[in-house]
């Protein structure tokens, strides 16, 4: 397969503001951030001719389409994987470029996460042949079986609530320094991390994302046509997708020396031709913290079972740390956009713009959820 590295671009970002009731409906929020993104990027409507649209039951293909007046749209892709799959949601709509489909393609995610959640109560009828196996023993969300992974870290390689404590006051630190955060005005300590309640244990309620209602969108084209659009471009050195087997989705093994996320770092780094140490700046999907320190295991980034002494060691802040993490805050603490979030602001790194910016950042890596099918994309300057 002929290498993607550096031959396509993100030239257009968008928004809308993250609440806990907007009031408005995923399509509405979808089209405030994707007609952001297209003015971002300098183009107008009728550029966009290819979709990369959010899960099928939510905000489809056509309603953008008939929303926006498109009148030629050439391709379009729903994925239906949500935290894992986005960043490979980008590897599709390059592909549709790729074949001559089309040439802007607008890539999106909305959710009214916080006042309904329209996917995740149809997850028995979408997978029945898991949950039959797993709910009638307790396994009823995500946050039962990220518990059952972060116990299985603790008992193996020492790892404490402490060590998943950093990296929520890690996230809520960025979050602090971004008005658009939920979290913005919220302060958060490891004591006060420690006093919340119990989740999943050894999980706890600030363990997990925020859920939220907003939407993020990004255009991506070829590097060619970027270079005559408003925005400096970002450009795209590698994306990935990788699965690996396990009994229903979330389930994860911590011991395992190979798995998805590692799978997903070595095509990564191979295509764009990097290491870990050469990444400025990461943006990982936070759904729980405990997946976030065995990502950065897997990634590469420390060895596996040293993840709680690399995030209690200062690595992950802004501004003095050797690598700051989800630096907009995150999942954890800026709100759930399912890891689009994450997409946006490692643009707004690269273009120098973000609230949190690390100084002389070149490189950001991007990496969807862990504990399921993942994908991931290496973007630089």
């Amino acid at each position: 397969m002929e290498s993607i590295k550096d031959r396509y671009a993100i030239v257009g970002i968008g928004q809308s503001p993250v609440t806990l009731r907007s009031g408005r409906s995923e399509l509405s929020l979808a089209l405030e951030a994707v007609t952001a993104a297209i003015e971002d990027a300098g183009l107008h409507t009728k550029d966009i001719d290819g979709i990369m649209g959010d899960h099928p039951i939510r905000v489809d293909a056509m309603a953008i389409a008939g929303a926006l007046g498109l009148r030629r749209v050439g391709f379009f892709i729903e994925p239906e994987f949500a935290g894992g799959g986005v960043p490979g949601g980008i590897m599709h709509a390059l592909a549709g470029i790729a074949a001559g489909r089309a040439e802007h393609v607008v890539c999106y995610k909305s959710l009214n996460g916080a006042s309904k959640v329209t996917v995740p109560g149809m997850a028995f009828d979408l997978a029945p042949h898991e949950n039959g196996f797993t709910r009638p023993f307790g396994l009823l969300d995500p946050a039962a079986y990220a518990g059952l992974a972060a116990r299985r870290h603790m008992h193996e390689y020492g790892t404490t609530s402490r060590h998943f404590g950093a990296i929520a006051v890690t996230c809520r630190r960025h979050a602090n320094r971004n008005s658009h955060a939920i979290m913005h005005d919220r302060p958060l300590t490891l004591e006060d991390h420690q006093q919340s309640e119990l989740l999943a244990d050894p999980l706890r309620i600030l363990d997990r994302c925020v859920d939220v209602d907003g939407a993020a969108a990004c255009i991506v084209t070829t590097a060619e046509r970027a270079r005559d659009l408003r925005q400096r471009p970002v450009y795209i050195m590698a994306a990935g997708q990788a699965l690996s087997p396990c009994l229903a989705r979330g389930t994860k093994d911590p011991t395992l020396p190979e798995n998805e996320t590692s799978l997903l770092s070595r095509q990564l780094f191979s295509m764009a031709g990097l290491t870990p140490s050469d990444i400025d700046v990461l943006q990982i999907c936070d759904d729980f913290t405990c997946y976030v320190l065995m990502a950065l295991e897997d990634l590469g980034f420390c060895r596996k079972g040293e993840g709680g002494g690399f995030v209690e060691g200062g690595h992950l802040d802004w501004p003095d740390g050797k690598i700051p993490l989800n630096t907009s805050g995150g999942n954890l603490s800026e709100g759930n956009l399912e890891g689009f979030n994450h997409i946006v602001e490692g643009v707004r790194q690269l273009r120098g713009a973000a609230q949190a910016q690390v100084g002389g950042a070149e490189t950001v890596l991007v990496c969807g959820a862990t504990g399921t099918a993942t994908s991931g994309l290496i973007l630089r300057r």
